[in-house]
């Protein structure tokens, strides 16, 4: 029985389904003017293993996550670079796509962009005019935050006090601070559409009410994204599908928390971001899906360069069980159903059904890392080494993906030594074993040969 925090009440429910066995889920994606940060990679990633675990327990997942794909952010880039708007997003569409794939993310079932929903953006405004939740003025079109008697709900915020609050926009044609827009009149070197209101283009948080809806329908079960989109922008979706449908939009809301450096949240305005790219050349992807995993989702987390060997080493130790497996049974390992594989299984899911929690998951695996080490019975190693492939379904690593030209390096070294304890050279042989410690290198001699792994 998988149990969620749902954002909307606060606690902790069990998830039940719109339709049995299927779950629809709509995750916030990138605003693509840039390469995507670690920030950016929690939810993706997160969401992206939640997503597998569903599938693991059974459902069939309906997975969407959008590209937003017209944004002040991306106009002001296009235009310092010269380019149009839809020339940088094609562009960094095409990198996240890489940034995903070297993370192991799987495709989403849809990933919808902004800019080919525009007429159904359009309609679904419309909507909301002759339901009198909106208003237009000089080409810019509102939604009437007083109209939809529930606004605040998601976000547990009083509308009253958000509009004594100083931050509150001000606005003159706004008939209310809280007011947002769904449409925005054209300006100069701007990507413009024709409309009721004239040339203008979508506001952002329209953007993914309509996507979902024409992908998902008026109602599905899951929305999921960081907790800094909580408000305003998921509150301001709920109010605008809620008021144009009459139906409860969402029936889980999920929200990761946020990543920071020193205290302070990653984020491309603030300039404090450490690139996904970056962090792949440094650390590789396992590493970085230790770290994004290693803490349960809804808490903040401080990415750092010790967080990141501490994940690094998490790995190995993983990797290492499975090396010494390999040493003791070979490539072969059989799949079963018995006492010992669903005892593990039951602890897996135990973990991951409580609003996955993946720290406890790890737990579990390194449980069965310690058995790996320990043991000399080829049944339960073999076992073991199917437990880690089955699961590994929803953690996303990628075994085969090792340093190459550092194994390589490494072989010659430990080729070097045994030439040199051949030769009785155990001077020799001693610099190159000190050398590989260095490197995080372990070398057992055995009676089969000598073997090692990284630490």
């Amino acid at each position: 029985m998988i149990r969620i925090t749902n954002t909307f009440t606060g606690k902790k429910e069990v998830f039940k389904t719109l339709t049995p066995n299927r779950v629809k889920m709509y995750v916030c994606g990138p605003t693509v003017y840039n390469l995507i940060h670690v920030g950016n990679a929690r939810a993706a990633v997160v969401f992206d293993s939640f997503r597998r675990y569903l599938e693991y327990r059974g459902y069939s997942v309906t997975y969407t996550q959008n590209f937003t794909d017209i944004d002040d952010k991306i106009i002001n880039t296009a235009n310092k670079d010269g380019i149009s708007s839809k020339a940088l997003s094609d562009r960094y569409i095409a990198e996240y796509f890489k940034d995903a794939c070297m993370l192991g993310i799987k495709p989403a079932t849809f990933h919808p962009r902004t800019t080919d929903f525009v007429k159904d953006i359009i309609n679904f405004i419309v909507d909301l005019e002759e339901k009198n939740f909106a208003y237009s003025k000089n080409g810019d079109v509102y939604f009437d935050v007083s109209a939809f008697k529930s606004y605040g709900a998601l976000s547990h915020r009083n509308p009253a006090d958000m509009r004594a609050g100083s931050r509150i926009e001000i606005n003159e044609l706004k008939d209310d601070p809280l007011d947002f827009t769904l449409w925005k009149a054209a300006k100069p070197d701007e990507p413009e559409w024709k409309s009721p209101w004239g040339e203008g283009r979508p506001g952002w948080h329209i953007e993914c009410s309509v996507m979902s809806s024409v992908l998902l329908g008026d109602s599905f079960d899951i929305h999921a994204g960081g907790t800094d989109l909580i408000f305003p922008h998921h509150e301001n979706e709920r109010a605008q599908s809620e008021a144009r449908s009459g139906k409860k939009w969402v029936s889980y809301w999920m929200h990761n928390g946020m990543i920071s450096i020193k205290e302070e949240k990653m984020s491309k305005s603030i300039g404090n971001i450490f690139n996904v790219r970056e962090a792949l050349k440094v650390y590789g992807p396992n590493a970085l899906r230790v770290y994004l995993l290693s803490k349960h989702y809804r808490s903040p987390i401080e990415f750092s360069s010790e967080r990141m060997e501490e994940a690094k080493a998490a790995y190995s130790r993983i990797t290492n069980a499975l090396y010494e497996i390999e040493r003791k049974i070979g490539n072969e390992f059989k799949v079963k159903k018995d006492a010992f594989t669903e005892e593990w299984r039951a602890h897996m899911m135990e973990a991951l059904d409580d609003d996955f929690n993946t720290p406890q998951a790890f737990s579990v695996i390194f449980e069965l890392v310690k058995k790996a080490l320990s043991s000399d019975k080829k049944e339960e190693l073999s076992q073991i080494k199917a437990l880690f492939f089955e699961w590994n379904y929803f953690l996303g690593f990628d075994f085969s993906k090792t340093e190459k030209s550092a194994d390589e390096f490494v072989e010659q070294l430990v080729n070097l030594r045994n030439d040199a304890r051949a030769r009785k050279d155990y001077a020799q042989s001693d610099k190159i074993r000190d050398t590989l410690q260095k490197l995080g290198v372990e070398i057992r001699d055995l009676s089969d040969g000598t073997h090692w792994r990284w630490n």
